[in-house]
């Protein structure tokens, strides 16, 4: 699996430069059957990088530009009457829309309006589409890879919390650093052109799918993922950090917790370990919880994001099941 993916970051590196956390991150929630939310101002490619990661696996892409006037039909396919013209008998039939492909690219997912970002809903947790009363299954593997500007909101639309949930990390993009942006700057104003080839099949992705979940993970890392997932239930009995208490108007849910795991088993297989230990649910905590956590008024006057609120979070939460009251008063008898 390690020799998998670098051989894929090697493709990927053909054409974009730097990024190495964001591509770890993109190609961790591929080997864990999840989807991932790319959020970054424009021109950070992130639509080269989703396409590139598609063209360095042997599986088919689909790019989807959301716009205003995307109708649920334009993703999922529509049933058309179709006449024998030997017989003169008319029946439906399905055409398959562009979600029918193992990689989506589903590109600035917020500009179009709640009724069309729903239709993926359905293909994201049961990979199929539901249509006429019937169900289509969509091909395997499948993801789902998005993107959306995080500067500008005039005609957008916010996904809602629900469907934020089926996106197992929300990966953020920063801008290079000088160096990077110099080789990004030769590489695009030349006549060279990076092409990534292919180096993994669709089964040897499932295969490796199959390696994620294999890897034992101790009692003692699900409950310490488990006391960081339930600390940012406000309205939840226990002993919390107090920025939970402040800052926090809804925590994450349930799948959290499984995300959490499934991608620190990734972040260990990838890393060279044979088990999961408590820095790899650490490694992980911000891209999984990032859009889980729903900030209140207080945290928006105070200038606090919801990576903040987990920054916190790791700070006080101890692994070894201490409570924060707990850990404080310790802390302070060791002072």
């Amino acid at each position: 699996m390690r020799e998998a993916f670098e051989k894929l970051t090697h493709e990927v590196a053909k054409v974009v430069v730097g990024q190495d956390e964001v591509v770890e991150q993109l190609l961790m929630s591929m080997f864990c059957r999840g989807h991932a939310l790319v959020v970054g101002v424009p021109g950070l490619a992130k639509t080269l990088l989703i396409s590139t990661i598609a063209k360095s696996v042997s599986l088919s892409f689909s790019r989807i530009q959301f716009t205003p006037d995307l109708m649920p039909s334009d993703i999922t396919g529509t049933e058309v009457i179709e006449e024998d013209r030997t017989t003169g008998a008319r029946e439906l039939r399905f055409v398959k829309g562009p979600v029918f492909a193992n990689v989506i690219l589903a590109d600035e997912i917020n500009r179009t309006p709640p009724k069309t970002q729903a239709a993926l809903l359905e293909a994201m947790q049961e990979h199929q589409v539901t249509t006429g009363g019937m169900q289509h299954k969509l091909p395997e593997p499948f993801f789902v890879l998005a993107t959306q500007n995080p500067i500008e909101q005039e005609g957008t639309y916010p996904l809602p919390e629900a469907q934020l949930d089926r996106f197992m990390f929300n990966v953020t993009i920063g801008y290079p650093s000088e160096d990077e942006e110099a080789e990004i700057i030769r590489r695009t104003t030349s006549t060279v052109e990076g092409k990534p080839t292919a180096v993994l099949a669709g089964s040897d992705v499932m295969r490796v799918q199959e390696l994620v979940r294999e890897a034992p993970v101790a009692e003692h890392v699900i409950r310490y993922a488990l006391r960081l997932v339930r600390a940012t239930r406000v309205k939840e009995e226990g002993d919390k950090p107090q920025m939970i208490e402040d800052y926090l108007a809804w925590g994450a849910g349930p799948r959290a917790s499984q995300y959490l795991i499934l991608a620190a088993k990734a972040k260990a297989v990838l890393g060279g370990s044979f088990h999961v230990t408590p820095e790899h649910i650490r490694a992980v905590a911000h891209p999984v919880l990032r859009h889980r956590l729903l900030t209140n008024f207080n945290a928006e006057a105070d200038g606090v994001s919801s990576d903040d609120v987990i920054e916190s979070l790791l700070e006080e939460i101890p692994v070894e099941g201490l409570g924060a009251g707990e850990k404080r008063q310790m802390d302070a008898v060791m002072r």
